[in-house]
């Protein structure tokens, strides 16, 4: 990819993982000026003497970006976002799950640091473009409009990640990776003999690298908070808890009731410490109320008949979505949806377009 006719200059988010790296070794290939910085954005001295993190964003994958920087002889830069990270993306992972929620800080991570701070600094630099590793596609019309799309690998797409992103931000952004699938980008890997071909993906969340959440929680905020009881829908008393911030809708094991049939999660209510389960079939809902919606493609008639994806892995269904004030959407499905999760993304699909998303309420 070329601006008018010229190379350009890109800075490249190398997380010391694979993609981001081959991403970085592609462009300096086509010729472009690549400069590659990494994000500080956690205080890794919290976990001191743990073996591994196994995830990303630790300082051994800042420490593997400078290698591979140095490797493809690029200049390489870590900026500190760690006092934003907390403000932007922590205290709101913690806020949410004390109000009964299940957030998602991947996308708060994209949409407040990556999207916005980085980009920004990027811009700061002089650069044309940032580009990630995400498996995404961009497309540019003729009159400049962007298109987000889904990765060409449906099992490594991550567009679902990234529906808060605005026409500019599209517009200064690329995913090479877009059109590939993860078997091609390990073997450009290995062409280009990166020091990390081979390297694992991370799972966790970043900031909590053994994935025990409630000790994180409890660590914020301290134990015992939030306990209640564990009631069914008609409000009888089944059994108590430590607190509602362990639990999440569809949520099955853990519970400790005896029940002649299986029970799940069907609501958190953190106003009353109540954790409301019932039998799986309750888990069905028609719809949901969003807000915080964002169009990326605006929507030529109300309501908008599409698909949806009610979580990452979630396999996109049909539904009617129409707009409300203040930035809220209801979205009706064609067949009722289990665990429906407030503090989730919706975010709405016109096959492979990506037209938009909200946060479930």
């Amino acid at each position: 990819m070329m601006k008018n006719g010229k190379h350009m200059r890109i800075v490249v988010a190398m997380s010391g993982g694979v993609d981001s790296s081959v991403t970085a070794a592609l462009l300096k290939e086509e010729g472009h000026e690549v400069i590659g910085i990494s994000m500080q954005v956690w205080d890794h001295s919290r976990f001191k003497g743990e073996e591994s993190f196994g995830s990303c964003c630790s300082l051994d994958d800042i420490h593997d970006a400078r290698r591979v920087a140095e490797q493809l002889d690029i200049p390489f830069y870590v900026v500190n976002f760690e006092e934003e990270f907390q403000r932007l993306v922590i205290d709101d992972f913690v806020a949410e799950y004390f109000r009964g929620r299940t957030p998602n800080p991947c996308v708060r991570c994209n949409q407040r640091v990556k999207f916005e701070l980085l980009l920004r600094k990027c811009m700061e630099l002089g650069a044309d473009f940032l580009a990630t590793g995400h498996y995404a596609r961009i497309e540019r019309d003729v009159s400049g409009v962007c298109r987000l799309l889904t990765g060409v690998d449906r099992g490594k797409d991550q567009s679902y990640f990234l529906f808060t992103l605005t026409q500019e931000q599209l517009s200064r952004t690329l995913f090479p990776l877009g059109g590939m699938t993860k078997g091609e980008v390990r073997r450009l890997a290995a062409r280009f003999a990166l020091r990390v071909a081979e390297k694992g993906e991370s799972q966790e969340i970043c900031f909590i690298p053994d994935n025990d959440y409630v000790r994180f929680l409890e660590e914020e905020r301290g134990p015992g908070l939030l306990s209640g009881n564990i009631v069914d829908n008609r409000e009888t008393v089944l059994g108590s808890h430590d607190g509602t911030y362990r639990y999440t809708v569809g949520q099955r094991k853990g519970l400790g009731i005896a029940h002649p049939h299986p029970l799940y999660v069907l609501r958190v209510d953190a106003e009353r410490k109540e954790v409301i389960v019932g039998e799986r079939a309750e888990l069905a809902s028609e719809g949901l109320t969003a807000g915080n919606i964002n169009w990326i493609v605006a929507p030529s008639a109300s309501p908008v008949e599409t698909t949806c994806k009610i979580r990452y892995r979630h396999h996109p269904v049909h539904c009617r979505v129409e707009p409300l004030r203040e930035g809220r959407a209801a979205v009706c499905f064609a067949e009722p949806e289990k665990s429906v999760t407030p503090g989730q993304a919706v975010v709405f699909y016109d096959g492979d377009v990506v037209l938009g998303g909200g946060w479930i309420e």
